[in-house]
């Protein structure tokens, strides 16, 4: 053998001859010229043979590694990666938070006349439209007032009658026909106020809606202002959010928004119609309220998610948040190199959806090590492989 050759080409010839030798035993015996025992044993001798051969290889690239710092980086294993490009493409960034969304017609429906309740209609959760009647009050005494005023004005009208036609021909005073005029009209007008009195013993829908609570029983006694039916109208809804005042002077009114309703799955885009002017000194927030459109499947209550676009970069370069890391340096991630993995140290910018924008130390298109990127290290030679 030639000394001045190389180590490891001693090596790799020795390897070489080896694996050809047990090769050329292999074939060598035909299996027409061995049972199935003596095959099993070749086997076995075979095995350990090559297992003998793998340390011995093994131990001998060590020390070679050792003396010769070339030959050990050539060695190394290439690490099997999969590359991402860096996208060059438009990036936003949006406050998310939460919204409940509310009703402007979400009223407390109370007594207007004294009485018991004689009829409660109204069930929670229960759908009515305008002028259907919800509870019925005990309007016995409004009925008793109302005969006596009538009684009392069939008198009155009769003697208005008898008064007016002898002041027509000119018989007794005006005062006298004045009088009876004037009893007979206020008696009419006390009429009037009575029979209004009697509606609203019956408390009515004010609009299209849900009957949300019903705060009275069946025989309880009211009075005027008593709270009986909690009603929520189905128009004039909107939602309501709180934001960080961090966001002071970047929301504004008409500013586009994007809800999403994860019970249902919907997403619509809306508009900012008010933004509150006082910062909630228990949680440093301020309101803001987002028009909502007349949706079949939405309803008071239900939780919303604004997403309210703060920041935009239309021509940004993205690489996806998780393969960023961090050393005592900086943030970096690792590009592919000359089949090499090579930290690249980047200034990151706003982060989205597991998006980041990167606003130094990429210029899109290089090769980011996605799968295997915690295996690799600087320097390391790398294999990539499809996905």
């Amino acid at each position: 053998m030639n000394k001045h050759l190389h180590p490891l080409t001693n090596m790799k010839t020795f390897s070489q001859l080896s694996l050809a030798a047990i090769v050329a035993m292999t074939f060598s015996c035909g299996p027409k010229e061995q049972d199935l025992e003596a095959k099993k044993e070749q086997l076995a001798t075979y095995k350990d043979d090559y297992h003998s051969l793998k340390d011995k290889i093994a131990s001998l690239e060590e020390e070679i590694s050792e003396e010769d710092t070339t030959f050990a980086m050539s060695n190394r294993k290439s690490v099997l990666v999969t590359t991402i490009p860096a996208e060059k493409q438009a990036f936003e960034h949006f406050l998310e938070v939460t919204g409940n969304v509310l009703s402007k017609k979400n009223v407390n429906i109370g007594a207007e006349v004294a009485g018991r309740i004689e009829d409660i209609k109204a069930k929670e959760g229960m759908r009515v439209s305008k002028g259907d009647v919800l509870v019925s009050i005990d309007a016995e005494s409004v009925d008793n007032n109302i005969a006596e005023l009538e009684t009392q004005m069939e008198l009155a009208q009769t003697l208005y009658e008898k008064q007016k036609r002898l002041w027509d021909r000119e018989i007794g005073t005006e005062v006298q026909y004045l009088e009876a005029k004037n009893r007979m009209e206020s008696l009419e007008r006390n009429l009037e106020t009575l029979q209004t009195q009697k509606g609203k013993a019956s408390i009515r829908a004010p609009y299209n809606g849900t009957v949300e609570t019903v705060s009275v029983r069946l025989g309880e006694l009211v009075q005027p202002g008593m709270s009986i039916i909690n009603f929520v109208g189905d128009s004039d809804l909107y939602i309501e959010g709180d934001i960080s005042e961090a966001y002071v002077g970047v929301l504004e009114q008409g500013d586009s928004v994007m809800v999403e309703f994860p019970s249902t799955d919907r997403v619509i885009q809306t508009k900012v119609t008010a933004v509150g002017a006082i910062i909630n000194p228990s949680n440093r927030t301020f309101k803001v309220e987002v028009f909502l459109p007349n949706l079949k499947h939405v309803k008071p209550n239900m939780i919303s998610v604004l997403k309210i676009k703060d920041y935009e970069n239309k021509d940004a370069v993205t690489v996806p948040t998780n393969l960023i890391q961090r050393d005592n340096i900086g943030e970096y991630v690792y590009v592919v190199k000359d089949n090499k993995a090579i930290k690249q140290y980047v200034t990151k910018g706003e982060t989205y959806h597991q998006k980041s924008e990167i606003k130094e130390g990429l210029s899109g298109g290089e090769l980011i090590i996605e799968k295997g990127f915690r295996e690799v290290t600087e320097g390391a030679n790398v294999e990539i492989v499809k996905n």
